[in-house]
């Protein structure tokens, strides 16, 4: 039921993405990818924190030595302080006319992964890849997978043997088995494939036209339960290690893009939403859409990586 929820933030955002919570700072953190912002709070005290960036901010993830790890569409960038410059540490090889950075976090290890976005959604253009900056080396970048169109559901289980990678438009996360020491992934498998759009779906359907949403972020819980955000199926999905569909929670938005455990004891469920170009009706139905939402679970989280560079 959506009464679970509680508005956190309430002055609501274009694109809400990429929420991790900082636990020396006990501060939640989160971007507006449209509106170009950082964002930073700490929940109850009413103040929102804004930060704006040059580009599209796919991803963030908090650093060991202070300050941030942001992609932006042209490469991955590490600030030093909140608001503070943003130097290029890692470059790829792909257009930014046609291709950003979306969906990401750091590993267990301290290396940041970042997936992308190929915005025409014509051809599987779309890769993910983890940028290792440990010992103050020079970065190095690794292609980790691809075949996508647009990189989510990032997240890696209690233990750390295993990554989860979703790519939204074709309904699917995988999974993989993953070595630390080594940074490589094998026996690939599809965690979960979900249904695609009925034919003729348009928002505001009756019971939502019988669709159920696509992958967007995502979030591990400490038994390795996999929270999956639906996009456009107003739900999150609990699903248990071993695929088996634990809960569906309602949502007070149409469109959660990414949770994550946060608060004193990780066990607040924090959740970034989306109002970019919904419909009318559908904003009028669902005001809170874009907001940032929290509910409270029972099973904690996992404490968030940090970038170790």
């Amino acid at each position: 039921m959506t009464d679970r929820w509680r508005t956190v933030v309430a002055e609501p955002n274009e694109l809400g993405e990429s929420p991790f919570w900082h636990p020396a700072e006990q501060r939640l953190y989160w971007v507006d990818l449209e509106a170009k912002l950082i964002l930073r709070t700490q929940p109850g005290s009413g103040l929102v924190e804004r930060w704006a960036v040059p580009q599209e901010p796919g991803c963030i993830a908090p650093a060991a030595r202070g300050g941030l790890v942001v992609a932006l569409r042209d490469g991955v960038y590490r600030a030093h302080e909140w608001g503070g410059a943003l130097t290029r540490i890692a470059t790829f090889d792909y257009d930014p006319a046609t291709t950003r950075f979306n969906d990401g976090k750091c590993d267990p290890l301290g290396r940041f992964w970042a997936g992308t976005i190929f915005e025409p959604r014509s051809a599987n253009e779309a890769k993910l890849y983890s940028v290792d900056g440990r010992g103050g080396r020079a970065p190095e970048v690794k292609l980790q997978a691809g075949d996508a169109i647009t990189a989510n559901g990032l997240a890696w289980s209690p233990r750390g043997d295993t990554v989860y990678w979703s790519d939204t438009p074709h309904h699917v996360i995988h999974a993989w088995d993953w070595a630390a020491d080594t940074n490589t992934l094998t026996r690939h498998r599809v965690f979960q494939q979900f249904a695609g759009k009925p034919a003729g779906w348009t928002p505001g359907l009756p019971d939502n036209g019988g669709y159920g949403g696509r992958p967007d972020g995502a979030t591990v819980d400490a038994e390795g339960n996999y929270y999956a955000a639906m996009f456009e199926g107003r739900r999150v999905c609990k699903f248990a290690p071993d695929g088996r569909l634990l809960a569906e929670i309602e949502t007070p938005a149409q469109c959660p893009t990414m949770p994550c455990l946060g608060g004193p004891e990780l066990r607040t469920l924090y959740l970034t939403t989306a109002r970019h170009k919904r419909p009318a009706a559908e904003l009028a139905a669902l005001p809170g859409s874009g907001c940032v939402f929290a509910m409270d679970v029972d099973v904690p989280g996992l404490p968030v990586n940090f970038f170790q560079d």
